[in-house]
């Protein structure tokens, strides 16, 4: 019987090594607009997300938006929207993503908290989807396909 890994190769998957953190979420790296970061994977996550205190690390150009975030325990957050923005995960990478901007403080002091160091963000659903994601949680990577 062949691994996971040989398996997805040859189905046009590339892989990510993440790692869990001391509060047990998985931590992975991604780049956004050529910028290096840390990032939480959630797959409860809707919406990929940026804390508003990495706008300008990542050169995102926000707008306003009419969405309300919630999650962690924080509801009815203000936001704003971040479009044609490019990220990269490993090998995998897409051009015109769209990112949600919020206050991250409150999931960063948790963090903290915890000895855990702070995210930049949050990769959620939508890029999960959008690259046919597949997690080997005992093995630590994220699949992604090409």
């Amino acid at each position: 019987m062949s691994s996971l890994h040989t398996f997805l190769k040859t189905k046009e998957y590339s892989r990510i090594k993440f790692s869990f953190t001391k509060t047990n979420h998985l931590e992975i790296k991604a780049t956004i607009n050529n910028v290096d970061g840390t990032f939480i994977l959630d797959t409860g996550a809707s919406s990929s997300c940026v804390g508003f205190e990495a706008v300008d690390k990542f050169g995102l150009v926000t707008q306003d938006s009419a969405i309300k975030a919630a999650g962690a325990g924080a509801i009815d957050m203000e936001t704003l929207l971040s479009k044609n923005n490019s990220m990269q995960l490993g090998v995998w990478c897409k051009k015109r993503v769209s990112l949600v901007l919020f206050d991250l403080t409150h999931v960063n002091h948790a963090l903290t908290a915890h000895n855990a160091d702070p995210v930049d963000g949050i990769i959620g659903a939508d890029i999960l989807k959008r690259a046919k994601a597949i997690i080997d949680y005992d093995r630590k990577y994220l699949y992604l396909k090409k």
